[in-house]
């Protein structure tokens, strides 16, 4: 697994706490420098590659010779023979029918994920979106014409002054668009962020718990009836089309991320690109580093497989952190499965339920180690 991050934007959304910059200045440098951190940490990556990921920021925003001077420094220096999936993220202002042939061109990017967000262009305008709602819609349009077929969008539900009709308005134009995936992520408000201050400031109000529950089942309600599956507490998709990348990071594999405020992760150790651009293009960026202890690693475990449809594997806890761990876990599930918040499912796996998906982060707390 590989991802690349490119922390540019056209404009910061109010939500958004990743690392990325909107500006307007040359991005060349920058290619040049991730390019010779591709090239120096190429002994890191111990087997053929099966995802790519380039996300950010907005990678989109890249001009179609940068993107080839990337890919031919990944094909340069990493087996890429076993890839399955490449993955472009994407905003709807960015992909013209002409700019999605010069992508299809490079014969690399098999899947595309397309930030939406809303269809509401009051929402968007709240949210500091680039694009109208009509541009998402003519995006994914333009993207299955240019022989796109393997397309997530993204979708925020929960947002300010948001109504039920509101949200059924986007899940039906979502719908509507027949893209195999769908992910779909409640609003959040982190501390820092545009939005955060506009809360505090009185501005905007952010949804109440039982709004936001009930947009909840009326996402998985349409998706679900639509014949999607929901594979992951924000994830939808078509049988088949599972997101590939993102799945191996809720199964605990090892990962290297390429540029600054990127992480990697080895199994053991953990290891990222201090979130400094100037830093990372003057080559003196810092890789910061941590071993994690056992209950760190069980934490963690916890946290990623309980976000899947699969859930927990006992035995797995067991192989890999010991029987009485496997104990622990199971008595600490125990209050949930009687509130019917978690369950055993038929081949002994430990899952969330409907209740338990929108209290997940408690739940998950509550079976991490003491």
């Amino acid at each position: 697994m590989l991802y690349i991050h490119i922390p540019y934007c056209h404009q910061k959304c109010t939500y958004c706490a990743f690392y990325s910059l909107p500006t307007r200045q040359s991005r060349q440098p920058y290619i040049d420098a991730l390019c010779l951190e591709l090239a120096s940490r190429r002994s890191e990556q111990h087997h053929p590659i099966r995802t790519i990921y380039f996300g950010g920021g907005t990678p989109s925003i890249l001009a179609i010779d940068q993107l080839q001077q990337i890919i031919t420094t990944l094909q340069r220096h990493y087996d890429t023979s076993a890839l399955q999936e490449a993955t472009l993220e994407a905003n709807p202002e960015d992909l013209t029918p002409s700019t999605l042939s010069q992508l299809a061109d490079l014969k690399f990017f098999n899947r595309l994920s397309i930030g939406i967000q809303s269809f509401n262009n009051s929402d968007l305008r709240m949210l500091n979106r680039h694009h109208t709602g009509d541009q998402a819609i003519s995006a994914v349009l333009a993207a299955h014409q240019a022989g796109f077929r393997n397309i997530s969008i993204d979708l925020m539900y929960g947002l300010p002054d948001e109504t039920p009709e509101r949200w059924q308005q986007d899940l039906d134009k979502a719908l509507s668009l027949h893209v195999p995936h769908i992910s779909a992520y409640h609003l959040s408000y982190e501390e820092g962020t545009p939005l955060w201050q506009m809360r505090q400031r009185g501005e905007v109000r952010e949804a109440d718990e039982n709004d936001s529950v009930a947009y909840f089942r009326m996402l998985r309600r349409a998706l679900l009836d639509a014949g999607y599956i929901h594979y992951e507490i924000s994830n939808f998709a078509l049988p088949g089309h599972q997101a590939i990348h993102n799945s191996s990071y809720w199964s605990g594999e090892p990962y290297l991320g390429i540029g600054p405020g990127a992480h990697s992760y080895d199994g053991t150790n953990r290891c990222w690109n201090k979130p400094d651009l100037l830093g990372y293009l003057k080559g003196d960026s810092i890789i910061e580093e941590e071993t994690l202890t056992d209950d760190e690693r069980y934490d963690e475990y916890i946290m990623t497989r309980l976000r899947t449809a699969r859930g927990i594997d006992f035995d797995e806890i067991a192989r890999l952190f010991g029987e009485e761990k496997k104990r622990y876990c199971s008595r600490r599930a125990q209050p949930h499965i009687k509130s019917h918040r978690l369950h055993v499912t038929p081949d002994g796996r430990l899952a969330l339920t409907e209740e338990g998906i929108f209290v997940s982060d408690g739940i998950i707390a509550d079976l991490f180690s003491e």
